[in-house]
């Protein structure tokens, strides 16, 4: 049971929040009695959250397009009059197979979403959030954030930047009191890990059971990751219970050396 108190009445914003590791975050932050808003591409998504998560404010935006943010945070502002902690968690799984495989737009759009998604938002919050209640960011990164990841060089590469971008937002930002964190999830279960087990269980020409068995057997622990796993780090990061974590990977992998 979560007892910490510091979260009641925070605005917070969770972008890709209508459904995966997003709406798990989403969900712990408002038990925590957080003021929660999210963001979504899915409007079918956005409906269920609202349905589950009463009084949640759920808004329609591409975060990769600078106008949707734009929009998303004048709707944040007559909804909350301001934000307290954006958790960037909006990212999309780029393509599968080997470098020379790969089309430029492809690789665009997964920059687009993964890194300049992030960039944007996190532009757009922090006047914001200098004027909000021990303020933090939380950007979502990956196990292939710090690890190489063979057959998917787009996905890493923009979980790589997200470090980056983290830390030195961390040195620009500590001075005003916003603490600006990543979290570095391993292979998490769910359809999205799912779908790219599948993706690279074609591309390698291998059964779809030995990939499986692959991802599974990756981390120390023998066991994939769960969405709650992810969830409960952002919670803490956000929470004051965190208030001297500054700058730093929290990484929840069940320690993964290697990916496959």
């Amino acid at each position: 049971m979560w007892k910490d108190e510091s979260l009641a009445g925070k605005r917070v914003l969770v972008t890709a929040g209508a459904s995966g590791i997003g709406l798990e975050i989403a969900r712990a932050l408002a038990e925590a009695g957080a003021r929660v808003a999210v963001c979504d591409v899915a409007g079918d998504g956005l409906e269920r959250v609202c349905a589950e998560l009463p009084g949640v404010v759920a808004v329609r935006a591409d975060v990769s397009k600078e106008s949707d943010v734009e929009a998303l945070f004048q709707a944040l502002d007559q909804a909350f009059g301001g934000l307290d902690v954006l958790v960037n968690n909006a990212g999309v799984a780029g393509p599968t197979g080997g470098v020379e495989t790969l089309s430029l737009a492809d690789w665009e759009r997964t920059l687009a979403v993964n890194i300049t998604g992030q960039f944007l938002c996190a532009r757009a919050a922090v006047p914001r959030l200098r004027q909000g209640r021990s303020p933090s960011i939380v950007n979502l990164s990956s196990a292939a954030g710090h690890l190489g990841m063979p057959g998917r060089s787009a996905y890493s590469a923009s979980k790589w930047a997200v470090v980056g971008f983290t830390k030195s937002l961390a040195l620009e930002l500590g001075a005003d009191g916003i603490r600006v964190n990543t979290v570095l999830p391993g292979a998490v279960d769910g359809p999205r890990i799912r779908a790219v087990i599948a993706a690279k269980a074609e591309s390698l020409g291998k059964p779809l059971e030995e990939v499986t068995r692959d991802y599974t057997s990756q981390a120390a622990l023998g066991r994939m990751v769960t969405m709650r796993d992810i969830a409960d780090m952002v919670r803490f990061l956000c929470s004051d219970q965190a208030a001297s974590v500054h700058g730093q990977e929290m990484v929840v992998d069940g320690l993964t050396q290697a990916l496959s």
